[in-house]
């Protein structure tokens, strides 16, 4: 069975819902995970994803900040919602795919918007940073994050960290930029290593190459100069690595008409 999976830091979903429905139209993948939604669960456009084909949603939203959303076209077996750092900010969700989808053997999807971390990367003068450090080792601590064996697990989302030189545009102006420190780039792959996942740009991409998936609003133009980021991530567990068969960053979506920063990130797998 063909699965695809889109995820994407929409910066409020109510603000570019049209531009989300421009791109379910053309890419139609089954699984949409949105980060920064930015809306109580109540607020959330559940009508407009269901014209569009999409029944299925499970949600995990505040008022303003954060926010993540799983908006597919199969239905799931079950769902949760984690917390991290003894806060209630919505940053995790979960669900299930097995028997009511259809499928032989079951896929667990996680959902994260890691903390951005502030612009001091220093967790003592920092409290931002020092919550992204903490959250980015309660990600390693968590074992339910980690599959073993024949676990089919994606893990997607806004992990806020550009983990490898080649995922920013200057490694070196940037060592002591947010997102890219050493401390921050250490951890996240710390977490990877330990879940044994799989970081999909990176196994179809050679880590020499350019990879991005955000571009600052500050920008004028952001194709001036291409200061991009790769912030945005699809790991699979070792059970799924040679299911993958495609895999597609949509640059151009930051370009549409009052775009997020950052552009969906899509993976194909055969399930």
């Amino acid at each position: 069975m063909r699965f695809s999976l889109t995820t994407w830091n929409i910066n409020s979903v109510r603000l570019r819902i049209d531009i989300v429905a421009k791109f379910l139209k053309s890419a139609r993948p089954d699984v949409l995970c949105l980060q920064e939604t930015k809306c109580i669960d109540d607020a959330f456009p559940l009508k407009r994803f269901k014209r569009l084909g999409y029944e299925h949603v499970a949600l995990n939203g505040q008022k303003g900040y954060h926010g993540v959303a799983i908006i597919s076209k199969l239905p799931f077996d079950t769902t949760d919602i984690r917390t991290f750092c003894d806060k209630i900010d919505s940053r995790h969700i979960s669900v299930a795919f097995g028997g009511k989808a259809q499928l032989a053997k079951p896929l667990m999807l996680h959902n994260f918007y890691v903390p951005a971390g502030g612009d001091i990367p220093d967790p003592v003068l920092n409290p931002k940073f020092d919550h992204k450090l903490k959250f980015l080792d309660e990600m390693k601590a968590c074992e339910p994050l980690h599959p073993r064996g024949d676990d089919r697990h994606i893990l997607v989302g806004d992990l806020n960290v550009a983990p490898h030189e080649n995922d920013v545009w200057s490694h070196k102006q940037l060592l002591k930029v947010v997102s890219h420190t050493p401390i921050e780039c250490e951890k996240l792959l710390a977490a990877q290593a330990h879940g044994e996942w799989f970081d999909v740009a990176r196994e179809r991409i050679p880590l020499s190459e350019k990879v991005y998936t955000w571009w600052s609003y500050r920008a004028a133009d952001w194709t001036v100069g291409d200061r991009g980021r790769r912030l945005d991530h699809i790991w699979v567990s070792r059970a799924l690595k040679d299911a993958v068969t495609d895999f597609k960053i949509t640059r151009d979506a930051r370009s549409w008409e009052r775009p997020s920063d950052h552009v969906p990130v899509t993976v194909t797998l055969e399930v």
